[in-house]
């Protein structure tokens, strides 16, 4: 980490514990870790709220099987839209206009649910949706303030905002969802959700004198005219980067099935409810502590010392070792373990280094291409794994080393991508961005 300079503050030298925090960049690398907390904790008091509603609809649960692929069509339409709001706005005025619609909807949800409609379905595909945008859009709002240097030291600072988030949206949601009911949490996360978008608006204006940032005529011009889908199909680069979120997500959801059928085979089918649902309440806990202590103490130092491009390929090898074990020891109490340091990389060094992907391109590309990348190609994952659980357990009946082989034939492939994007990415930041 970075010596002492003359003009450290007190915050710079404690977020110096963390990463390598320079004088002066403490102050807005908190402010924005604050902000993605916010964004975080929203999505997370309103996602209670969402299983609450679809699983009173009539036949709610197997609506939701079908919501991913409905949400990756309504996303065909909705990224070209963004796109269209880019090429009439700066940043600041996109981010605002944007944001100022996502907390009007749970506003619009909390008078139809109070007039007796059912908004169940609808809001099922909103919640969907705002997850992904409002967070991609977060995360080129600081690829575009950091350069590749910068935000290679600062992100991971960032993002322990978005981990902590989580948590903390989880625990308000629990501690309220009795006290205010399923409707009136509609209105906690759209205020949170609005606390998140005065802090934006306060990051600007400071960011307008801050160092190192990106050119300042980039924060009052418009983003760019082109189409977000063309923009990332033409190029490879970031096509590559949307292949690789697509795999990751195609073997997250096989994998959940799988430990699902391991679970099946070794207890009583009358006590298999309980026993999955203790599993995953112990199993996510762990998974979440144990991310957010790798993503305080040892991200930044890991893509120090490994480089964007290594540390990218961490995952894949970890989830290549996992399926192997699922293969030649099919049973949960083994794959407990290797599924929880997996998911741990996954929710820290994984997604830290994947937002870092952006830090090389151009200000359109930034906004664009991850909304496409973070929204319509991490759907199209979910319905591929969706598709490949449904197909090998009801027409295959696959058993889990099945599902392990299928895992290691993705996470070679995921290995593959991660070199190629790790290359794309070495190459850009030998160039000017």
């Amino acid at each position: 980490m970075a010596a002492e300079s003359p003009g450290d503050s007190a915050l710079d030298r404690f977020l110096r514990l963390f990463a390598d925090v320079r004088a002066g960049e403490g102050l807005r690398a908190l402010l924005l870790g604050l902000n993605v907390f916010l964004i975080l904790s929203a999505y997370y008091v309103l996602k209670p709220v969402r299983e609450a509603l679809i699983l009173a609809q009539p036949g709610g649960a197997e609506i939701k099987s079908y919501a991913m692929a409905l949400q990756a069509l309504l996303l065909v339409g909705i990224v070209p839209l963004y796109g269209a709001l880019a090429r009439r706005m700066n940043r600041k005025r996109l981010i605002n206009v944007v944001t100022l619609f996502f907390i009007a909807c749970p506003l619009a949800f909390f008078i139809a649910l109070g007039a007796g409609l059912q908004v169940g379905v609808v809001f099922f595909l909103w919640i969907g949706i705002f997850s992904l945008m409002v967070i991609a859009q977060f995360w080129a709002f600081c690829n575009d303030l950091y350069t590749v240097e910068a935000g290679k030291r600062l992100f991971a600072v960032i993002a322990f905002g978005a981990s902590s988030g989580a948590v903390c949206g989880a625990f308000i949601s629990h501690a309220l969802i009795h006290a205010v009911g399923v409707r009136h949490l509609m209105l906690v996360g759209s205020a949170v959700l609005a606390l998140s978008l005065l802090l934006f608006n306060a990051i600007e204006r400071l960011s307008r004198g801050a160092t190192p940032v990106a050119a300042v005529p980039a924060a009052t011009q418009v983003i760019g005219p082109r189409n977000p889908f063309a923009v990332v199909f033409g190029s490879r680069y970031l096509l590559g980067i949307g292949l690789l979120v697509l795999v990751l997500n195609w073997v997250n959801v096989v994998r959940a099935a799988a430990q699902d059928q391991v679970a099946a085979g070794t207890l009583d089918p009358a006590r298999m409810g309980e026993f999955i649902g203790a599993f995953y309440a112990d199993y996510f806990r762990v998974v979440n502590l144990l991310g957010m202590g790798l993503q305080l103490f040892l991200v930044s130092r890991l893509i120090k010392w490994l480089g964007v491009p290594l540390a990218l390929c961490v995952l894949p090898v970890i989830a290549f070792g996992s399926y192997t074990v699922a293969v030649v020891y099919p049973v949960l109490a083994a794959l407990r373990w290797v599924k929880t340091a997996e998911n741990s990389v996954d929710y820290s060094l994984q997604n830290t280094t994947g937002h870092m992907l952006y830090l090389p391109t151009t200000q359109e590309e930034k906004y664009k291409a991850k909304q496409v990348i973070d929204t319509f190609f991490v759907r199209v994952g979910d319905v591929l794994s969706s598709a490949t659980v449904f197909i090998g357990a009801t027409w295959w009946t696959l058993s889990i080393s099945n599902f392990a082989l299928i895992n290691l034939g993705l996470a070679g492939v995921w290995l593959a991508l991660a070199v190629w994007v790790g290359r794309g990415f070495h190459a850009r930041t030998r160039q000017p961005s």
